[in-house]
Formats: structure tokens, sequence, C-alpha cells
């Protein structure tokens, strides 16, 4: 029952009503790390879409500071849920992400497809690579802190539960997936990103792996070759191995939950810092279901946050 307890747990609660403590729950405590590639494998995807990595490498923010930028959408996701969604500072967090994205036009639909890789790429990923699957009030929960996100974002057309998002996120990819050399260039950019995380010796077999691990819709969108069976198949059996270790290991204790840890933020950061330096000195709109925008200022109206 220990490594089960709270899959007992989450088990018995009500999604719609107990959604983001069912998600603190996976994120923080049952899968940190595997939530974590699963949104790591979301930003790959993302980049299928000659309309989403064309904008992307316009801003060139994968190339000068890419490390940053994969952080700043880690700790935002954060962020907007540290608190709760509905919080004072989950809602400045979305008003920051707001004034961030203002900028461009973005479609609606393009809105709608990546946040829907940001809940079923986690819940594929856990599913295949997971010390076990996911649950079913724990796969809704993600999909109703995607749609809670997206109404804050004012979003249109949101999904209803998982398996809606789900259908959306395919049928997308069946339609928009088509290679641009743009899609190569910022993938390839965000691989050094994930391969600069280990020792230069293993790099090479760090980026072989990750594109092992790749559908090849998606490696042939990117311009990518797949790699070879037997990559493909020891990518696969470590990827196992490690989740047949993490089954047997007990759970993480209540008092420890994992946060993140990012490499551009040692000493910590405040939400002015994530994002692009100019978002800063744009004004912020108001959410969706507010009259008027907040009064003060952003780095007036949140606490200082301490080093993590």
């Amino acid at each position: 029952m220990g490594r089960y307890r709270r899959l007992h747990r989450i088990q018995q609660m009500d999604p719609p009503q107990d959604y983001e403590q069912i998600f603190r729950w996976i994120t923080q405590y049952e899968f940190p790390r595997d939530y974590l590639n699963g949104v790591s494998a979301a930003f790959l995807r993302d980049y299928g879409v000659p309309r989403i990595s064309q904008l992307l490498d316009r801003t060139q923010e994968f190339e000068r500071a890419g490390q940053k930028r994969y952080d700043d959408t880690v700790l935002m996701a954060y962020e907007m849920v540290r608190d709760g969604l509905d919080s004072e500072h989950g809602r400045a967090t979305v008003r920051h992400l707001n004034r961030i994205h203002g900028r461009y036009r973005i479609p609606n639909e393009d809105y709608l497809y990546v946040l829907a890789t940001t809940v079923v790429g986690p819940k594929r990923w856990i599913d295949r690579y997971g010390w076990r699957p996911l649950s079913a009030p724990e796969a809704e929960s993600l999909a109703l802190v995607g749609r809670r996100i997206g109404e804050l974002m004012g979003i249109c057309g949101l999904p209803a539960d998982y398996a809606e998002f789900e259908r959306l996120h395919d049928a997308y990819e069946r339609e928009m997936f088509t290679y641009d050399p743009a899609n190569r260039r910022v993938a390839a950019a965000t691989l050094r990103v994930m391969t600069d995380w280990y020792p230069a010796p293993l790099r090479p077999l760090a980026a072989r792996a990750t594109l092992a691990v790749l559908d090849e819709p998606l490696l042939t969108a990117l311009g990518f070759r797949p790699q070879p069976r037997w990559i493909r198949a020891a990518a696969h059996r470590a990827l196992r191995a490690r989740a047949a270790v993490i089954r047997r290991l007990p759970p993480r204790p209540e008092r420890l939950p994992r946060r993140p840890k990012p490499r551009s933020y040692p000493f910590g950061w405040t939400l002015d810092d994530l994002g692009p330096h100019w978002a800063r000195t744009r004004p912020l709109a108001p959410l969706p279901d507010e009259a008027a925008p907040p009064r003060r200022d952003i780095m007036h109206s949140l606490p200082h946050q301490e080093p993590r």
C-alpha cells in the first residue's frame, strides 16, 4: 500500500473539485521527472507545425537564450499552480503570460494545440515510461488544469475533458504537421539545450536517445531521420528499467515536494524575471473575468520569492 498510497487517495477524490490537489501530487510527488520529460516532448511537438516554429524562429529566443526560454516555460506553469490557479499569485502569473503573448498574432487554434500538448504529452509519457500509468482521475485533473489555464488566457473552444484534448491534439497534428526549415532550426536549438544538461562526452548519445523516443510523424516534420532500431530499443529498455527501480522506492514524503531547480536562476527568481526582457514594459491586460486591469505594478503586487 505504501507506494500506492496516494493513488488510492486520488481514486476516492472528485476531479472537478480536487483537480488542483491531484495535479500537485502528479507533478511534485508521484511523477515529477516524468512530467517534465513529457513537457519537454511537448515542446518538440510544437515545432512540427510550421506556423508555430516560424514564429519561434523569428524571435530567436532558443538560439540566443535557449536554457532561459526552457526554464521560463517550466517556471511559468509552476507559478500558475503554486498557490492555486485562482489565487492572486496564480492570476498574476497568467496576466504576465498574456502580456508576453500579446505582442504576437497567434491564432486561437494554435493556442489550443499548444495547450493540448501540455495535457496529452505528459500523460502519454507517464503511461509509457512512468512507474505506473496515470489513473482516470489523474488524467482528468491534467485536462481540468489545462482547461482552467485556457479560460484565464481567454482561449476559445476549450475541450471539456481529457478525451477531447486528445482528439484535438491528434486531429491538429494530422492536418498541420509538415516539414519546414524553421522546424528543424528551432528543434535543433532545443535539443542543444537538453543535451547540455549532460557531460560533454555523453551529449551525442543523449541527443540520439531523445530522438529515439520520438514518433516517426514528428521526426519527419522536424526533418530528422528515425534512429536505428537498436538505439530505439535500448532507449525504451533503459527508461522501463528506470521505472521498475522507482516502483520499488518509497513514496516521496509530503514534506519534500519536488520543486523546479532552473539552471538559469540558481539564486531564485521573481515573476518579472520570466519571459523576454521587453515584456516588463508592456501593460498588463485584465483576465477575461476581470472588469479592469490590476492597479499595481506586478512587482509590487507579489511578495519577493526566496531562492529555491
